[in-house]
């Protein structure tokens, strides 16, 4: 037979796989990949570990919250809440 360009095999395998799935590739809405430089690289990864570090102690904090019954409250020990069970009485 006579050579194939890749074009038309391209083409050919593209049209093999239209009629053997439905299935789509999702369009591309990114950049492709680029390269990074070793700082690059380490400080994203730095980054990233240090959010999850904290993602994770919030969530260990709320779950022990939860585990442990505890609410939390405002505090105002000048405020309104404290003059509940006093009463101030003049002297005279």
């Amino acid at each position: 037979g006579s050579p194939v360009t890749t074009e038309e095999r391209r083409l050919r395998d593209k049209k093999h796989l239209n009629d053997i799935t439905a299935a789509r590739l999702p369009p591309l809405h990114h950049s492709p990949a680029q390269l990074l430089s070793l700082e690059e690289s380490i400080a994203i990864q730095i980054q990233q570990k240090e959010a999850y570090e904290e993602m994770q102690a919030k969530l260990a904090a709320q779950k022990l919250a939860e585990r442990l019954n505890i609410k939390m409250l405002r505090f105002e020990p000048e405020g309104e809440a404290s003059m509940q069970y006093r009463e101030v009485r003049d002297e005279d």
